[in-house]
This record gives structure tokens, C-alpha cells and sequence, in this order.
């Protein structure tokens, strides 16, 4: 049995552990700066837009600049309120941005699911063209898109909106990459041999395994079609289906540039975007970090 003596411990009692060189606390030192950086690249001007919507209009871009509005006024909201159609926008923005996620969600993930676990001719060419696609530019497809939407007699707005975009590239390429990950070929074997049909698979099986991705993919695609500003900018051209981000384009119109209102409706419009981000943000984090998990 070993010892321990009184020298022993005083000598434990003088040991120090081992410092970190120097240059382990500069490149801390530099990554937080660096985080810092992004931080305010990211959330000044947020702030900012959250400032100037309760200034003047003159006072917008006052110098030097202050963040702290002196005197705080509501007028630019009550203004934008009271002229401007602005809950018609907001309605429609939600509406279509409703109805494209659930629509992106279903044929994504159904799409995905085929791609993962069914075998058939020209499936890698298909596969390929299709992710392919996410090298082109919008800006190069925006012409034929509307040329095709019009020929196919999809020039209404609500339907234009929402029909070109219920089943991107990007959505189909997370949904086949998470259901070859999540769902074990086992399962759905065993669901055939209980007689299930492969609708009835993808429904009560398939789906709710998919969850995570499924939030991810939601907020995704909501955000995308709630921003969108170039396609309605193109298919658009009546008043009463103005989305928010057009209808506060159009505030820079013969009016002069209206900054104060733009930034009241840039942060009521954020509101529901926020909503849609904080109630699904672990649903987004686990999809976005399953790959990173999961062998």
C-alpha cells in the first residue's frame, strides 16, 4: 500500500497546473472578435431600422447619427397605417407564405422520400439535373418563368406567387438527404407486410420521422416566400395583391423616398417572420445539425 508523506503533499500543493501559451489567448482573443464583427454587421442595422422608425423623417439621416431617437414619435406608424393599405399587405404576404410551406413541406418531403428509397430508370439523371439547378441564378430564369406561368394560364397573381415555388431544388436535396439518415428500410418493410399502401407509408410512417427536417424546411421556406421582393416585382402589377415587400417598394414612388415609413412597415413586417423563427427554432436547429450527427 502506497504512502503518502507530508513532502508529498506540499510538493502537490506547489504544483500549478500549466499555462496556456500566448498564442492559445490570441486566437481566442481574435475569434471573438470576429464573432463580434458579424454581430454587429447583423443586428446594427436592425437596430437602426428600429431607431429610425420612431425619427422624423429629417432626422433619419441627421450627423452625426444617433441611434437614440430624441424625441421617440409613433407618427411614422400611425401615418403608414392611415395611407397605405399596409394590413392587406400583410395579409397577403401571410397567405401566400402559408400556403407555399405547406404546399414545399408536402411535395419536398414526398419527393425526397422517392428519391431516398425507391429505385427506378434515370433516377441519378433526374436527380442530377435537378440539383443542378441550384447553380443558375433566379435573375437568368425570371423571363422564362413568367413566360411559362403565362402560358400555362397562371397569370393570377395569388396562384403565380405561389405555384412556381412549391418544390424547390434546395428542398427536395435536404428531404432525400434526411430521409436516407432517419428512416430505416425495415420500417417501411414492415409496413408492407401490414398491408399499408405507400401513401399510407409516407403519411403515417414516413412523415413524422421527418419531423426535425420538416421544421427546418418550414421556416425556410416561409422566410423565402414572405421575403420575396424580385418575383412579385415581375408578376405583379395590381395594387390589390401587393405583398409587403413590394407595397414598401412602392413607398419610393412619386412621393419622394418615405425612409420614415419604409422602416415603421420593414419592423411590423418582421413580426410575423419572428414569430415563425422563434416558434420552430428547435425544430430548425435539430434539422440543420442531424447530418452532423448521424452517421
Amino acid at each position: 500500500m502506497t504512502t503518502i508523506t507530508a513532502s508529498d503533499r506540499a510538493q502537490a500543493r506547489t504544483v500549478r497546473p500549466a499555462r496556456r501559451p500566448s498564442r492559445f489567448r490570441w486566437g481566442r482573443a481574435a475569434v471573438y472578435a470576429f464573432l463580434s464583427l458579424l454581430v454587429v454587421v447583423y443586428v446594427g442595422p436592425l437596430l437602426w431600422a428600429l431607431s429610425s422608425s420612431f425619427k422624423d423623417r429629417s432626422d433619419i439621416f441627421a450627423f452625426p447619427p444617433r441611434l437614440v431617437p430624441d424625441p421617440a414619435t409613433l407618427d411614422n406608424y400611425a401615418t403608414l397605417l392611415q395611407t397605405q393599405p399596409f394590413w392587406r399587405w400583410m395579409l397577403m404576404s401571410t397567405g401566400v407564405a402559408v400556403i407555399s410551406t405547406v404546399a414545399t413541406v408536402f411535395l419536398c418531403s414526398m419527393a425526397g422520400f422517392g428519391f431516398a428509397k425507391y429505385e427506378f430508370r434515370g433516377k441519378n439523371v433526374l436527380f442530377d439535373v435537378m440539383f443542378s439547378s441550384l447553380a443558375i441564378p433566379f435573375a437568368v430564369i425570371v423571363v422564362p418563368l413568367f413566360i411559362l406561368v403565362a402560358k400555362l394560364g397562371l397569370a393570377n397573381p395569388f396562384f403565380a406567387l405561389i405555384v412556381p415555388w412549391v418544390a424547390p431544388a434546395f428542398g427536395i436535396f435536404m428531404m432525400r438527404q434526411y430521409t436516407e439518415q432517419s428512416v430505416p428500410d425495415e420500417i417501411l418493410d414492415a409496413a408492407r407486410i401490414d398491408g399499408c399502401s405507400e401513401f399510407r407509408i409516407f403519411v403515417s410512417v414516413v412523415l413524422p420521422l421527418l419531423r426535425p427536417a420538416i421544421g427546418a424546411l418550414g421556416v425556410w421556406s416561409f422566410l423565402n416566400s414572405y421575403n420575396n421582393l424580385l418575383w412579385p416585382l415581375v408578376i405583379v402589377a395590381e395594387p390589390d395583391f401587393y405583398t409587403v415587400p413590394l407595397g414598401l417598394q412602392a413607398l419610393f414612388g412619386a412621393e419622394g423616398r418615405q425612409y420614415d415609413l419604409v422602416m415603421a412597415g420593414s419592423i411590423l413586417a418582421a413580426v410575423p417572420a419572428l414569430i415563425v423563427f422563434f416558434a420552430l427554432r428547435k425544430q430548425l436547429v435539430s434539422g440543420l445539425t442531424s447530418g452532423a450527427v448521424k452517421g
